[in-house]
């Protein structure tokens, strides 16, 4: 292949930490913007079998980036970035050609899944700055691959620039993988408020929480369907004694093992829960396609080894049937949004590395 395809991903789980919302941390260094473009062509970004992707772009070039979300407009995104020297991951925007690159967040804490208000005059993103400034440590491996879930993780809301920062969640406990509906009236962010990570809706202002999932385990990730009525999210329920046993060990520690995620749907009241995948891998980061029939995510159920972490992007319908893959790049693709017209994907990926470890922001036409 054209460009460079070694097993970055696990190197990525070896030496990073990883935030609840999925983003792997490891330590980079930036290059000229000018020098990557030359070789961010289609020619060697595209993979065989990748059909429905065309006129591939990089939007940014070292280290690691990723869940990029567009603003309503679709002219923007919004996304994680771990950069300029900072120990842990900050939030940035950037027009949709990767130009006018901006922090948003405050440069204090770790931060994680941003998100943009529906008139453009805010966004959301979550982070520890409000208990300390410096960055939380690591996930700690030495019990296997887990997830960090920092219990002072807090819902923030700010205008674009990152001005006028407010709390929109105060609570003990991890508050964090916020996303907007639609219609720009629901909120449904993941927290541990009532002692298990749960799925909860609240108002664009942060009032009217309401609890959507109570069954034991993890609830996260989030997104509502283009008609703002459904909600697709990543879970695990623990169904043995030792799976319980080992996840309330790991929660009490704050920590979770994303080893073992299958996709659901829910009503937006919570209502008419439904298992979507039934593939006992880690499948994360759904996005429903803009008719709501289907849906996007990001699994290792392709994967030859599962060892090599090889992610891929997939199709699903939303009763489970008709699953096809949609990436086949043989390392690390994750992260899928539509832009709000249906014509764009947005997406993370290994592919086009400059160096092991990078993860970096590409957008695509995208062909049905």
């Amino acid at each position: 292949m054209k460009f460079l395809l070694t097993l970055v991903f696990i190197f990525v789980l070896s030496v990073s930490s990883v935030t609840a919302g999925g983003l792997m941390e490891t330590e980079f260094s930036f290059f000229d913007f000018k020098t990557a473009f030359s070789f961010a062509n289609d020619d060697n970004l595209a993979v065989e079998g990748e059909k429905h992707l065309k006129n591939i772009k990089q939007l940014t070039f070292g280290g690691e980036n990723a869940e990029a979300y567009f603003s309503f407009d679709g002219k923007q995104l919004i996304f994680q970035s771990k950069r300029d020297g900072r120990d842990c991951d900050q939030i940035y925007s950037m027009n949709i050609d990767g130009s006018n690159v901006r922090m948003v967040s405050n440069g204090e804490g770790r931060t994680t899944c941003s998100y943009f208000f529906k008139d453009g005059k805010k966004v959301l993103y979550a982070s520890t700055f409000g208990s300390k400034k410096e960055c939380p440590p690591p996930a700690d491996y030495s019990k296997g691959y887990v997830w960090a879930i920092y219990p002072d993780y807090d819902i923030y809301t700010s205008t674009p620039d990152g001005k006028k920062i407010k709390h929109l969640t105060n609570t003990p406990g991890y508050d964090a993988e916020a996303t907007i509906s639609p219609d720009g009236k629901k909120i449904i962010f993941t927290s541990m408020r009532d002692g298990d990570l749960d799925l909860y809706s609240m108002d664009k202002n942060g009032k009217n929480v309401k609890r959507l999932t109570g069954e034991l385990g993890y609830d996260g990730g989030a997104f509502f369907s283009p008609d703002s009525k459904q909600i697709v999210y990543r879970a695990f329920h623990p169904k043995t004694e030792a799976e319980i046993a080992r996840y309330k060990d790991r929660l009490a520690n704050d920590l979770i093992e994303p080893t073992v995620f299958e996709l659901w749907t829910m009503n937006a009241d919570g209502s008419s829960k439904r298992q979507v995948t039934h593939l006992n891998t880690a499948s994360f980061a759904p996005f429903f396609t803009p008719d709501g029939k289907h849906i996007i995510f990001c699994t290792n159920y392709f994967a030859a080894d599962p060892k090599k972490r090889n992610f891929d992007l997939a199709l699903i319908n939303t009763d489970g049937t008709g699953l096809k893959r949609v990436t086949y790049n043989e390392s690390f693709d994750g992260f899928p949004m539509f832009s709000p017209d249906g014509k764009k994907l947005v997406f993370a990926s290994n592919r086009n590395a400059a160096k092991q470890g990078d993860t970096n922001v590409f957008i695509a036409d995208w062909v049905e």
